[in-house]
């Protein structure tokens, strides 16, 4: 009977060890005044790059997509990107080759290059932050998705977050590098930051293994979120639930593109984030 006792003890022990560990993998940030910071930001619909159609002549994350969706009183979504020689701006791909038709990547361009390109045929350029900072005035609340690569995210957080002590409007970070979030937490905590992420299994079948703890939330140790930014058709997932149901994380879910689909989620989400409709 000892014997079976000290089995059973160390099963639950090490049942024990494990729960507490994916606890601390996977937990977000606890705020003390969680309502009170969140208010401004819960149940807006986030356009996605701007209200745009990028096949009518309003190019994703352009100034005419962005004032289309302040216009309609619509929270903004968009991407940061740093150039080579530091300079903001705002645009989704690393290359310009789908919106530009050019196989350059932004990090090796100047902005003076960036500029040189047009988006889709159009008369529209790749803005830069500060353009965009001054379209939008503070009108709207913005969800600005750093996109970086760990060898530049110290660099690229440090002159966004320099950049936007100048702006008074409301916005919030978000990115799928937990080390950008990692630096928020650290040198500017008062900014609510977000994980981006979804089923990597499903995106990249092969993933690696940061993918995967990406997928699962075992980054948050460092980034210690405020809230989830997950896939819609994905954000079921049990690790998401834990998040934002018993640990109080706030949830956005991108990107909704269908009536349906926004009916169906719009009571699960704090934020939508959405494109190719008007909710």
């Amino acid at each position: 009977m000892k014997k079976v006792y000290k089995v059973t003890n160390s099963i639950t022990h090490f049942f024990a060890f494990l729960s507490g560990l994916i606890l601390f993998l996977v937990s977000p940030h606890f705020m003390l005044n969680h309502r009170k910071k969140w208010a401004p930001f819960m149940h807006w619909d986030y356009a996605h790059r701007g209200l745009y159609d990028n096949l009518w002549g309003t190019p994703e994350n352009s100034l005419p997509a962005f004032k289309a969706a302040v216009e309609k009183g619509y929270g903004i979504e968009l991407d940061v990107h740093l150039t080579a020689d530091n300079e903001l701006v705002v645009h989704h791909d690393d290359s310009l080759y789908r919106m530009c038709h050019v196989e350059r990547d932004i990090k090796d361009m100047t902005l003076k290059e960036v500029r040189q390109y047009k988006l889709l045929n159009t008369e529209e350029k790749i803005p830069t932050l500060q353009e965009v900072l001054d379209l939008v005035d503070g009108k709207v609340p913005l969800l600005v998705e750093l996109k970086t690569e760990s060898h530049t995210c110290d660099r690229l957080c440090r002159i966004f977050s320099k950049t936007m002590l100048n702006y008074s409007g409301l916005y919030i970070v978000e990115s799928f590098n937990p080390l950008a979030l990692h630096w928020y937490k650290k040198h500017n905590p008062k900014v609510l930051r977000g994980q981006l992420s979804c089923n990597f299994f499903k995106e990249k079948p092969h993933c690696d293994l940061v993918l995967f703890m990406i997928t699962v939330l075992g980054s948050n140790f460092l980034a210690r979120p405020d809230f989830i930014s997950y896939k819609y058709t994905d954000y079921k997932n049990p690790i998401v639930r834990l998040n934002c149901r018993l640990l109080q994380a706030r949830l956005a879910l991108w990107t909704i593109n269908t009536m349906d689909a926004y009916e169906a989620v719009r009571d699960n989400a704090d934020m939508i984030i959405f494109e190719g409709i008007e909710p």
